[in-house]
């Protein structure tokens, strides 16, 4: 299905300086496999990395460098060009670039295509770390935001001078599903709804203590931003958590601390078309909660008594009335991992589960990574090897665009 998605796009494609740049072959490379045009824009210090050849015997059109170019100008001026595009890429986008994006620079080709475009700008921005976290960059990026440029990144990794942050440009397969996102969106002509759970809750002991657990909320904060960019409506429900919930206008988000204010909130958002159950909800609760704050003072032992909390997986996978078209549910495992995941996918009934080792540091609770197996009803397992969990999002809410649209191929 999505190979339809690019079919005849057409995508104005500006290459800045970094060794990154040869990221952006492969990206050509696979724009055009599925049907795109391409055309580029390389900048002078994008000249240093790549070459004009290159990139003209990939994309099957010419490079456009230079703003006075004759040449340039009578085939097709910056406004023509800009205008041309269905969308407009920036890869890798450096400091300078997004300087000179933010200031409303037009000095040469790559800036004036910028300014003079009334299409979608995708930045996939690629710099040092330290670049990267510059307040003046940051102020940059955003002033862009605000202005309606996409952000495409950047990831947290290993920098090409040895350093490591973030800063590192986004893998060639986030970059297509951003754009696969963004043109779906647009195809969309019935809006789906879906509802996220994501974060820890806390089950209060006493107005002081509580019981929670590591999870940061941030693979569910990734799922349903790519739901939102694909064009569901999308409600986040969401635990107490550390996140930039900066520029997330386009999600409706619902601030809850108990498992039990988390199951509520899901109840009254029902019904939706798909539901994705991230959310580490703690299993037990305090059986009481203590009024005020427990005194040590004589106090040698102390007991406390438990009841299980609400099941909100459980919940909304046998609700007869609202249940979702399909539900996606998460576990999180320190060993016999598939094996556990088989038996909560049969125990809750959902669809999907998405397992992933959290006794592994590198993926899971705060990390900015993880790699998970999607389990189905049929005791399918897809694994999505470690990435970034903006690219694991992105690939999860594709598959759960193409299931929800019956066009499935062999994972059903």
């Amino acid at each position: 299905m999505f190979e339809s998605i690019f079919f005849k796009k057409k995508i104005l494609l500006i290459i800045g300086g970094g060794i990154s740049a040869y990221k952006v072959l492969e990206v050509i490379r696979e724009l055009k496999k599925n049907g795109s045009e391409i055309k580029t824009i390389l900048t002078k210090s994008g000249r240093e990395f790549v070459t004009p050849l290159s990139i003209s015997a990939l994309s099957q059109n010419k490079v456009f460098e230079n703003l006075f170019d004759p040449s340039n100008e009578s085939e097709m001026d910056h406004i023509t060009l800009a205008r041309w595009c269905d969308v407009l890429l920036v890869a890798p986008a450096t400091a300078n670039l997004l300087s000179n994006f933010a200031d409303g620079k037009a000095s040469d080709f790559a800036t004036t295509a910028i300014l003079a475009s009334n299409k979608p700008i995708f930045l996939a921005p690629a710099m040092n770390v330290e670049m990267w976290n510059k307040e003046i960059n940051l102020q940059n990026v955003e002033k862009l935001k605000k202005n309606n440029f996409r952000f495409i990144g950047p990831t947290i990794g290993e920098m090409a001078c040895g350093e490591y942050g973030e800063g590192k440009m986004s893998s060639v397969d986030e970059i297509i599903f951003t754009l696969k996102n963004y043109f779906i969106s647009k195809n969309q002509k019935k809006k789906l709804s879906a509802l996220v759970t994501a974060g820890p809750t806390r089950e209060y002991i006493d107005p002081v203590r509580f019981l929670t657990n590591e999870s940061s909320g941030k693979q569910g904060l990734e799922i349903a931003k790519s739901l939102s960019e694909i064009g569901f409506q999308t409600k986040l429900i969401l635990g107490p958590n550390k996140l930039n919930l900066k520029n997330l206008s386009d999600l409706d988000i619902e601030h809850v601390k108990t498992g039990d204010e988390m199951l509520n909130a899901c109840k009254e958002n029902l019904p939706v078309d798909v539901a994705v159950c991230t959310a580490a909800v703690s299993d037990f609760k305090p059986k009481e909660v203590f009024k005020n704050k427990i005194k040590k003072d004589n106090l040698n032992t102390f007991e406390l008594a438990f009841e299980k909390n609400g099941d909100i997986l459980s919940f909304i996978s046998q609700h007869n009335k609202n249940r979702p078209k399909l539900v996606v549910g998460f576990a999180a495992e320190t060993e016999n991992y598939i094996e556990n995941a088989k038996k909560k996918l049969e125990h809750k009934h959902c669809d999907w589960i998405v397992v992933n080792n959290v006794k592994d540091s590198s993926i899971g609770f705060n990390s900015e990574f993880n790699e998970v197996f999607i389990i189905n009803k049929n005791n399918e397992i897809e694994k999505l090897s470690k990435s970034p969990k903006s690219e694991i999002a992105k690939k999860l809410a594709h598959k759960i665009f193409e299931k929800l649209h019956n066009n499935v191929g062999n994972f059903n």
